[in-house]
Protein backbone atom coordinates (compact mmCIF):
# COMPACT_ATOMS: atom_id res chain seq x y z
CA UNK A 1 0.00 0.00 0.00
CA UNK A 2 1.16 3.53 -0.67
CA UNK A 3 -0.41 6.47 0.31
CA UNK A 4 -0.75 9.10 -2.26
CA UNK A 5 -2.71 12.83 -0.85
CA UNK A 6 -3.70 13.36 2.20
CA UNK A 7 -6.32 16.40 3.02
CA UNK A 8 -6.09 18.97 5.86
CA UNK A 9 -7.71 21.32 7.69
CA UNK A 10 -7.00 23.87 9.85
CA UNK A 11 -8.13 25.00 13.17
CA UNK A 12 -11.62 27.04 13.17
CA UNK A 13 -11.54 30.86 13.85
CA UNK A 14 -13.72 31.52 16.90
CA UNK A 15 -16.98 33.00 15.45
CA UNK A 16 -16.48 31.51 12.19
CA UNK A 17 -17.54 28.48 10.36
CA UNK A 18 -14.63 27.62 8.37
CA UNK A 19 -11.51 26.59 9.23
CA UNK A 20 -8.55 29.21 8.33
CA UNK A 21 -6.86 27.23 5.91
CA UNK A 22 -6.67 23.84 4.11
CA UNK A 23 -3.83 22.00 2.66
CA UNK A 24 -3.48 19.21 0.05
CA UNK A 25 -0.45 17.28 0.01
CA UNK A 26 0.68 14.51 -2.43
CA UNK A 27 3.28 12.67 -4.33
CA UNK A 28 2.88 11.13 -7.54
CA UNK A 29 4.17 7.64 -8.13
CA UNK A 30 8.00 8.01 -8.81
CA UNK A 31 8.01 11.66 -8.12
CA UNK A 32 10.94 13.09 -5.55
CA UNK A 33 9.10 15.41 -4.25
CA UNK A 34 5.98 16.40 -1.90
CA UNK A 35 3.96 18.29 -3.19
CA UNK A 36 1.78 20.68 -0.26
CA UNK A 37 -0.95 23.37 -1.51
CA UNK A 38 -2.02 25.59 1.04
CA UNK A 39 -5.35 27.07 0.40
CA UNK A 40 -6.92 29.75 2.44
CA UNK A 41 -10.31 30.43 3.36
CA UNK A 42 -10.08 33.99 2.91
CA UNK A 43 -11.21 34.20 -0.44
CA UNK A 44 -10.13 34.49 -3.93
CA UNK A 45 -6.24 32.66 -4.31
CA UNK A 46 -4.40 35.79 -3.41
CA UNK A 47 -3.24 33.91 -0.26
CA UNK A 48 -2.93 29.89 -1.84
CA UNK A 49 0.56 29.03 -2.01
CA UNK A 50 2.39 25.79 -3.35
CA UNK A 51 5.44 23.93 -2.64
CA UNK A 52 7.85 21.16 -3.61
CA UNK A 53 9.47 19.11 -0.64
CA UNK A 54 12.78 16.98 -0.78
CA UNK A 55 10.79 13.18 -0.44
CA UNK A 56 14.04 12.29 1.16
CA UNK A 57 14.91 15.18 3.30
CA UNK A 58 13.81 15.37 6.20
CA UNK A 59 15.00 18.70 7.36
CA UNK A 60 13.39 19.69 4.42
CA UNK A 61 10.52 18.20 5.61
CA UNK A 62 10.41 20.01 9.42
CA UNK A 63 10.88 23.10 7.57
CA UNK A 64 7.56 22.13 5.90
CA UNK A 65 5.84 21.15 8.67
CA UNK A 66 6.57 24.29 10.48
CA UNK A 67 5.11 26.19 7.62
CA UNK A 68 2.00 23.70 7.38
CA UNK A 69 1.55 24.40 11.40
CA UNK A 70 1.97 28.20 11.03
CA UNK A 71 -0.81 28.67 8.48
CA UNK A 72 -3.21 25.89 9.64
CA UNK A 73 -3.68 26.46 13.55
CA UNK A 74 -2.50 30.53 13.11
CA UNK A 75 -0.14 30.37 15.86
CA UNK A 76 4.15 29.54 16.11
CA UNK A 77 3.30 26.28 17.51
CA UNK A 78 5.69 23.78 19.46
CA UNK A 79 7.56 20.71 18.75
CA UNK A 80 4.82 18.79 19.44
CA UNK A 81 2.74 20.88 17.94
CA UNK A 82 4.80 20.64 14.25
CA UNK A 83 5.18 17.13 14.78
CA UNK A 84 1.68 16.59 13.89
CA UNK A 85 2.18 17.53 10.59
CA UNK A 86 5.16 16.16 10.30
CA UNK A 87 3.62 12.77 10.83
CA UNK A 88 1.32 13.44 7.67
CA UNK A 89 4.06 14.52 5.59
CA UNK A 90 6.19 11.40 6.52
CA UNK A 91 3.36 9.34 5.31
CA UNK A 92 4.33 10.22 1.97
CA UNK A 93 8.26 10.40 2.58
CA UNK A 94 11.08 8.07 1.18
Amino acid sequence: MRITSIELAGTIEEGKHLPRAFARIGRKLGDDHITIKILTTAGGDAGDRKYKVQANDSDDQWSMAEILQRALDGYIGTGNDIRTYMNAIEMLAD
